[in-house]
């Protein structure tokens, strides 16, 4: 019994020991951590406020001062497991092979999916921040592009969608040079004045104040004749901004188009 009670006493005492030789470690490997942290964080301001003067591209700016502090907290993480002793664990990480490695890359493999298609958009640039864009059913405006996913604000809403997904399927950009298309459809009786009612839109299209007539073309066509109706769509351009996705703009373009129509006589069909 007695030589029990001295093995245990053995044991406590190494495993003691051996907490005691690797608190400084720990310590140390904290400490490591935190700066390469400050440090990550402290380059990342650093490099998106000068990549933004010189790129005049925000969106790719900030995704690079990203994976810059990304790069040297992984760089940070390989140091600290070199301090506590984890040289197996840094050399499998970085030279990715091993067991471990594949098991931690088929378990990450959403996340590195999604990671390299934020490399594939923010070098293709298919938009930019402040665009509209629509894809997966999703409609809204860019805010930003992050590692994993895009960020974009539709109906007062945050929706985040997986980059992976915007490489993968249909993307639309609604935008052109910071400006946005949009159109409706007006059914007019068959036999009414069609060139007249395209000449009061286009007059009215002049008066609105968030419809852009300088620099973009608008148009008012007959699109089609369905039965008795005609149908008269109107294309035209706006400036993109923080609430256009709400459906305003629209809605105010198409009341007065409307009320023009009526006022000089003509009977609007509804389908």
């Amino acid at each position: 019994m007695e030589d029990f009670f001295s093995d245990i006493a053995d044991h406590i005492q190494k495993y003691y020991y051996k907490l005691v030789d690797i608190t400084p470690k720990i310590g140390l490997a904290i400490l490591i951590f935190l700066m390469a942290w400050f440090i990550a964080s402290k380059v990342q301001q650093f490099s998106d406020k000068r990549l933004k003067r010189r790129m005049h591209d925000p969106l790719l700016a900030n995704f690079i001062s990203r994976l810059v502090k990304a790069v040297l907290l992984i760089i940070g993480i390989l140091i600290v497991f070199r301090i506590i002793g984890l040289n197996g664990i840094a050399t499998s990480l970085l030279a990715g092979a091993g067991i471990s490695a594949f098991v931690i890359g088929f378990a990450l493999k959403d996340i590195g999916e999604n990671f390299l298609a934020g490399i594939l958009l923010a070098f293709k640039r298919p938009f930019s921040i402040g665009e509209i864009i629509e894809s997966n059913g999703v409609k809204g405006k860019v805010i930003s592009l992050n590692l994993r996913d895009t960020q974009i604000k539709s109906d007062g809403k945050d929706i985040y969608i997986p980059n992976a997904l915007l490489i993968k399927n249909t993307l639309i950009n609604y935008n052109s040079g910071g400006f946005l298309l949009q159109d409706f459809t007006i059914n007019l009786e068959y036999g009414a004045d069609y060139q007249k009612a395209i000449e009061i839109i286009t007059a009215k299209l002049t008066e609105i104040d968030e419809v852009i007539n300088e620099k973009l073309e608008n148009s008012v066509v007959v699109s089609a004749v369905t039965g008795n109706t005609v149908q008269v769509t109107t294309r035209y351009w706006v400036k993109t901004d923080a609430d256009i996705t709400n459906g305003n703009t629209r809605s105010k373009v198409l009341i007065q188009v409307m009320e023009a129509l009526k006022s000089h006589g003509y009977n609007l069909i509804k389908l």
